[in-house]
């Protein structure tokens, strides 16, 4: 059985962060890792508080997987702080981590900022060029870019722009469009691929972009390509937000057991 580690934060109210990972790698068959980055107070309306763990420790957390049950693939999501990036690009780049793939998180689906203005330097300059897949939102393309992202045409160029300097493929998500649903997929190349998808009529989508990047880095595992990992991806996302799990009196979390059949609720 591969393994998938996510280096992430956890959500309390386990509709995103850790805890959507475990989900998605548990449900792609896979084993789950962690190395938690930050403890968070939240829920489907918001977080409430933030408490970093120290960098030294969120390194020992990647060196115990790492010298034990080695991943096939490592996915990172939320890191709030300059020091943390810091510790785990050094520890992958000391373990010759394969398989990254880097969700840029910057703001939670209700709007709360998940990230220190230090961090997005030091996210540029040690964790993209890492990655072997980088998947930001719209917001977060456009934070990592520095121009507005809106239209489809901001949406590739933001993909170009974040690609050609770190020789890895960049997905920027359309999720914030009302109109649609559609996707772009980069690489160095600078060959653009659209993925259109329909879009779901639901507001329950907390934890949406973990579980698409840690869905992408589990396809990797198994050994898939990338453009291959994303659109089982994206698939398995659509799936999840279509079986109409509703919980919480906010943004809701997804169906991670979508293919087991109707919601256990």
């Amino acid at each position: 059985m591969k393994a998938v580690l996510s280096i992430a934060g956890s959500d309390s109210s386990g509709g995103a962060g850790i805890q959507a990972d475990i989900k998605t790698i548990e449900a792609y068959g896979l084993f789950a890792e962690t190395a938690i980055t930050a403890l968070t107070a939240q829920n489907t309306t918001g977080v409430f508080g933030v408490v970093d763990i120290e960098p030294d420790f969120v390194a020992a957390q990647i060196d115990a997987v790492f010298e034990d049950i080695r991943p096939a693939a490592v996915k990172i999501g939320m890191v709030s702080s300059a020091a943390i990036i810091e510790a785990i690009a050094a520890r992958l780049e000391y373990h010759h981590a394969r398989n990254i793939v880097v969700d840029p998180v910057m703001v939670s689906t209700s709007g709360s900022r998940l990230i220190g203005d230090d961090a997005r330097g030091a996210l540029v300059e040690r964790l993209l060029p890492l990655a072997d897949v980088v998947t930001p939102n719209m917001p977060e393309a456009a934070v990592l870019c520095g121009f507005p992202v809106e239209s489809e045409d901001d949406m590739e160029r933001a993909a170009h722009y974040l690609a050609a300097p770190n020789k890895g493929v960049v997905l920027v998500k359309g999720g914030h469009r009302e109109d649609a649903a559609d996707d772009v997929l980069v690489a160095p190349s600078g060959i653009a691929v659209w993925l259109r998808a329909r879009r779901i009529a639901t507001l329950n989508t907390h934890g949406t972009g973990c579980t698409l990047s840690s869905a992408i880095a589990c396809g990797l595992a198994e050994g898939c390509d990338i453009s291959t990992s994303v659109r089982r991806a994206k698939d398995f996302v659509t799936g999840a937000l279509e079986s109409g799990l509703d919980l919480g009196r906010g943004n809701g979390p997804l169906d991670h057991k979508w293919q087991r059949g109707a919601p256990s609720v």
